[in-house]
């Protein structure tokens, strides 16, 4: 499995969106594009699937913009990654449950891949947008105290 550009962007626009779009402000692709250094009509096609399916809202007018549709405690990783990539599965056979594959009760290698598979998930399942903003503010904090910082002088 292989993350596309589209799926990281999507993810790097819901955090920046998680960030400059609290308490329902609404933030513009313009500014997005230019903090996240992405093209605004990359931005615009991943934020119109992302609105199509609920993840954001959008707003028209000098100060629209789009904003989460709802906390970033509510959103994973993997909700995002899925709704822009689709299916994550490491190998096709592991795409539909039960496993329709004619080879799968006797074939050793798809215990490697279901493994590879629930290892995948419960990582991307577990990290939530709020983790990542909470990151995010962390280190950007911990970036201006280096900034700012100055030696101790007796």
């Amino acid at each position: 499995m292989k993350i596309s550009t589209k799926g990281r962007y999507a993810l790097r626009l819901m955090l920046d969106l998680a960030q400059y779009g609290m308490e329902q402000d609404y933030v513009s692709i313009k500014k997005v594009s230019q903090r996240q250094d992405i093209s605004e009509k990359y931005l615009e096609q991943i934020v119109a699937q992302l609105s199509r399916s609920g993840f954001v809202n959008s707003a028209r007018g000098a100060q629209g913009g789009y904003c989460l549709a709802r906390s970033p405690q509510e959103y994973t990783v993997g909700m995002i990654l899925r709704q822009i990539e689709g299916n994550l599965s490491t190998v096709s056979c592991l795409e539909e449950s039960p496993n329709k594959c004619r080879r799968c009760n006797n074939c050793v290698t798809l215990e490697v891949w279901q493994q590879i598979n629930d290892a995948v998930n419960s990582v991307i399942d577990n990290i939530t947008l709020q983790d990542l903003l909470e990151k995010q503010l962390a280190q950007s904090n911990a970036i201006e105290d280096e900034g700012n910082w100055t030696p101790h002088r007796q």
